[in-house]
């Protein structure tokens, strides 16, 4: 059971509450809900020289000024429900079982009149825009496909390009910050144009034969993580390696 001192606390917060509610559905008119209609509000006259896009937002407007002022409303009933209860003495007692309400409770929301177990609406809506129903999954769904890896130039791969011109990711956004602030997107170190990674410096005749290495910088890296892992190279010393005209003339920059 609540002390004097604490329901005289909680009806004077419940006072202010009330006055504060009342002045901000005064001074904003209902959200202009008071108006004839909502054409009033925006200071149109008409539909008739308005762009159907402009008439979307303006209902999307009424349509949230409806739901704020509808949660306002509850709101301000509910408080002035818990001053009716101060004065009939039944504050603090649950409307349901006749339970003492918890004060933590009462702190938390002055204006309520059940304990925790019985508020009305306990379940978490689970509704959502119909438009999902016939909708593909949103674009962001792609980030590391893994389980369903694709091959096809995909979301992931258009947003991975995009990406490469930068993004607001900043190296404190990741657990293992990139060296590069270019390389601040998903699988930023992915290959373009080939999958494995010796693709990039062994090539083949129109026939496929004659397989050829052009040292480059991707070639060196390479070469270093086989030595750090104690593995030859698949392919070894192939023909063309030291005599290849594109590496005498180039030094092997292929790129």
């Amino acid at each position: 059971m609540l002390t004097p001192e604490q329901l005289l606390a909680f009806e004077s917060q419940l006072t202010q509450e009330k006055a504060e509610a009342e002045k901000r559905l005064q001074d904003n008119h209902h959200f202009d809900l008071e108006r004839g209609h909502y054409h009033d509000s925006m200071g149109e006259l008409s539909s008739y020289d308005n762009h159907p896009a402009d008439e979307g937002t303006a209902l999307y407007e009424r349509g949230k000024d409806l739901a704020l002022n509808e949660h306002e409303e509850r709101a301000l009933d509910d408080i002035n429900k818990a001053l009716e209860a101060i004065k009939n003495g039944t504050y603090g007692e649950c409307a349901i079982c006749g339970k003492d309400i918890a004060p933590e409770r009462l702190k938390a929301v002055p204006s309520t009149l059940y304990c925790i177990d019985h508020t009305p609406n306990q379940e978490v809506s689970e509704d959502r825009p119909i438009e999902e129903s016939i909708l593909t999954p949103p674009f962001g769904k792609f980030d590391n496909d893994g389980r369903n890896e694709s091959v096809m130039y995909d979301a992931e791969d258009a947003w991975q390009e995009v990406a490469s011109f930068g993004t607001s990711e900043t190296p404190s956004d990741f657990a293992d910050p990139p060296e590069q602030y270019d390389d601040m997107y998903a699988e930023s170190g992915e290959n373009i144009g080939y999958a494995e990674d010796f693709e990039n410096f062994v090539g083949v005749d129109i026939e496929g034969k004659h397989p050829t290495v052009y040292p480059n910088k991707q070639h060196d890296l390479y070469e270093e993580e086989l030595d750090e892992a104690e593995m030859m190279t698949s392919f070894g010393d192939l023909p063309g390696y030291e005599h290849d005209p594109y590496v005498e003339e180039t030094g092997g920059e292929n790129g």
